[in-house]
């Protein structure tokens, strides 16, 4: 199958672009927070681009975007695709989108082409995929494959102390919450088109990633109670500095990832609040927040116990009091190889060069695994820049991805 002058490149890139001015900043800015009046518009523009493109759309209670392009065989689960459209502050234009618009661009490829599927093909658009509301990625994923459960979903909460049900409801999204989860084989695969988000395949000049491993995170938040007092008041001897202590467990888990003996183990501090945060002042608690990741669970888990053995040394050698809470710590996804088989097909057919890799970063794929089998097809994108303005993809590099994407959707829906 070529898919030739089916394939409308420019048209595409001018809805990513539409796409982007639907956003809560200034362009070339793009902030869509999941249930704000920006993710609403944007939804809305998505969904009006199936509709216009003959596809049968449907909404469940958390939001989550379902538009299926009917098969000949409506007994059969369908093929899926798709990603995210929401998108942290100060981010770019190419996260999510291109794995959404990429992937209606390639079921309209095939009905250019004439192409008859037997299996339907559905196209998905994740609720949340960032954690910029709740804290936590993907819980429309999540709540898809019954990993987050409605009561969990209920606890959720945003900076302001607003919850999912008051959220969801305030966006227009009703239902109970007990119909998110998909049962097991609802999907008979599923593929999510992504930007790299790394600077591997740019760098050695490919066109193609082939996703066999995606990392998952555990992620902790970890509070150390020491005293406070005077900067100049109170000596060294008899100190109790929080910071201080937290300053050995933020060394101690680097040590641990960088000890653990592959490169695939990564541990970060992102968060680190200090209270009372005055410069004359000693500090008496503060907040770390840690995220380990890895495509090895057991490799992952060492890390987190050598930071926890560190833990309980410093908290009795400093006099401290640390209390350590696991915000999550989800299974690394082993990518389908019936699936990256017709990917790497589809590849050589097309012409585009391409490697197996690891996805480093998190998708909604980590989850949709749990109920299909799933796999990821990465694309360059220049610098490895994500998560900001400056985010790039060409495309000739969206191209290939929606090329190649839609080469197996065909194989696989046929």
């Amino acid at each position: 199958m070529s898919t030739g002058p089916a394939l409308t490149i420019d048209g595409l890139i001018a809805e990513l672009q539409t796409l982007a001015q639907i956003s809560e900043a200034e362009p070339p800015v793009v902030t869509r927070v999941v249930f704000g009046e920006a993710d609403l518009r944007a939804r809305a523009y998505v969904k009006g681009l199936c509709a216009d493109a003959g596809l049968s759309i449907r909404v469940d209670a958390i939001g989550n975007t379902f538009a299926r392009w009917q098969g000949s065989d409506a007994g059969l689960a369908p093929i899926g695709t798709g990603s995210h459209i929401d998108a942290i502050p100060n981010a770019g234009l190419y996260d999510g989108c291109v794995g959404v618009l990429g992937g209606l661009e390639a079921i309209r490829v095939l009905q250019r082409l004439g192409f008859k599927p037997r299996r339907s093909i559905e196209l998905v658009i994740f609720t949340a995929e960032e954690p910029t509301r709740f804290g936590i990625g993907c819980p429309g994923s999540r709540m898809m494959a019954g990993v987050l459960t409605p009561q969990q979903a209920l606890a959720l909460r945003d900076k302001e102390g607003r919850g999912l049900e008051e959220l969801r409801a305030q966006a227009g999204f009703t239902g109970p919450l007990e119909s998110v989860a998909l049962p097991t084989g609802y999907f008979h695969q599923f593929i999510e088109l992504h930007i790299e988000q790394g600077p591997t395949l740019e760098v050695e000049g490919l066109d193609i990633g082939l996703v066999t491993h995606i990392a998952a995170p555990a992620s902790q938040r970890m509070v150390i109670e020491g005293e406070g007092g005077h900067a100049g008041g109170k000596l060294m001897p008899g100190r109790k500095d929080a910071l201080a202590a937290a300053a050995e467990l933020i060394l101690a888990l680097e040590t641990a990832a960088k000890s653990s003996g592959a490169i695939d183990t990564v541990a970060t501090v992102g968060v680190c609040e200090v209270f009372p945060g005055a410069v004359n002042s000693i500090p008496s608690r503060v907040l770390l927040t840690t995220d380990v990741r890895d495509i090895d669970r057991e490799r992952r888990d060492r890390v987190l116990a050598a930071l926890q053995a560190a833990s309980n040394e410093v908290s009795a050698r400093r006099g401290v009091a640390i209390a350590t809470e696991l915000v999550n710590a989800d299974p690394p996804t082993v990518c389908d190889p019936a699936i990256l088989a017709a990917l790497e097909a589809s590849a050589i057919a097309a012409g585009k060069s391409y490697k197996k890799m690891v996805a480093r970063a998190y998708h909604d794929s980590s989850f949709v695994s749990c109920i299909a089998p799933t796999a990821m097809l990465f694309i360059p994108c220049r610098g490895g820049v994500s998560h900001r303005p400056d985010e790039y993809a060409s495309p000739e590099w969206i191209g290939g991805g929606v090329h190649v994407l839609a080469r197996t959707l065909a194989a696989l829906a046929a």
